[in-house]
């Protein structure tokens, strides 16, 4: 198994993720790394990018529309009682600097605004390996306030639109087609805190995701578009405190097919 920065991850031989490591797009898209194509073990594509609808949304990536009143989301953004609007208040996330670890990396990055101005420093460490029904992915990041005052991440949510759009963290766009979302206890999961969430799309393949702490919830979408966000800032803003950085660890199964309940839930507590 190989993997680095600005190449591809492997498993068992096979490129399953290309990681993009400075995609060099308009600010007004927030620029930052990304997983894009992230593919099934039998080549079938699992995220889109640059989308026509939403030109910012970016496979599967970090990132927040409101840190300290900045959109590193992309496009425009909710203002109460305005509704969405173009502000100058862009900003990106940029790479510094990438370790080789086994089955794929660690990296330091910079969420910066627009002046250049560090809004918070990241962690990362991403790697792919072999898992029951295909493979999975870890994502880990930490979230440091650069300085003495604390950070607060919000969200179009917490900034007053309604119909629970309390998207902001790791989202993962998926590619066109049917999809059905759930759980183990649920057809509806949007807004829940269950332990995992399964996105099947086009019975071709199936994506379950884990690792909500906290306040956390699942952010699902099947119509207009298919993605899934494991959100922060859900409901409230979330408070980033010196010396106290904002640490989550995903898990992402990635599957050719569609799973059932009972597979998933073997899988996952397996």
């Amino acid at each position: 198994m190989t993997a680095g920065p600005g190449t591809t991850l492997h498993v068992d031989g096979v490129p399953v993720v290309s990681y993009v490591e400075d995609p060099g797009l308009d600010v007004r898209l927030a620029p930052r790394p990304y997983l894009h194509p992230v593919r099934t073990l039998s080549g079938v594509t699992v995220t889109d990018a640059l989308c026509y609808d939403h030109p910012w949304h970016m496979g599967a990536s970090l990132t927040m529309s409101d840190v300290n009143g900045y959109n590193l989301w992309g496009g425009r953004t909710y203002v109460r009682d305005q509704g969405y609007v173009w502000l100058d208040d862009h900003g990106r996330i940029e790479h510094l600097s990438a370790t080789p670890i086994p089955g794929g990396f660690t990296e330091s990055l910079t969420w910066c605004a627009a002046s250049g101005e560090i809004l918070l420093r990241e962690q990362r460490e991403i790697t792919a390996t072999a898992a029951p029904h295909g493979w999975e992915l870890s994502f880990t990041y930490a979230l440091t306030a650069p300085g003495p005052a604390e950070v607060t991440l919000g969200s179009p949510a917490t900034h007053g639109r309604p119909g629970d759009a309390g998207y902001g963290g790791f989202f993962w766009r998926a590619t066109p087609g049917p999809a059905v979302a759930f759980t183990q206890s649920s057809d509806n999961p949007h807004g829940s805190a269950d332990p995992w969430l399964a996105l099947t799309v086009a019975d071709r393949y199936t994506l379950v995701f884990r690792g909500l702490a906290d306040a956390d919830r699942w952010f699902a979408r099947t119509t207009e578009y298919v993605g899934v966000c494991a959100a922060l800032a859900f409901t409230d803003p979330l408070p980033i405190k010196p010396a106290n950085p904002l640490t989550r660890h995903l898990r992402v199964l990635v599957a050719d097919g569609a799973l059932t309940r009972d597979q998933i839930a073997a899988a996952v507590d397996g």
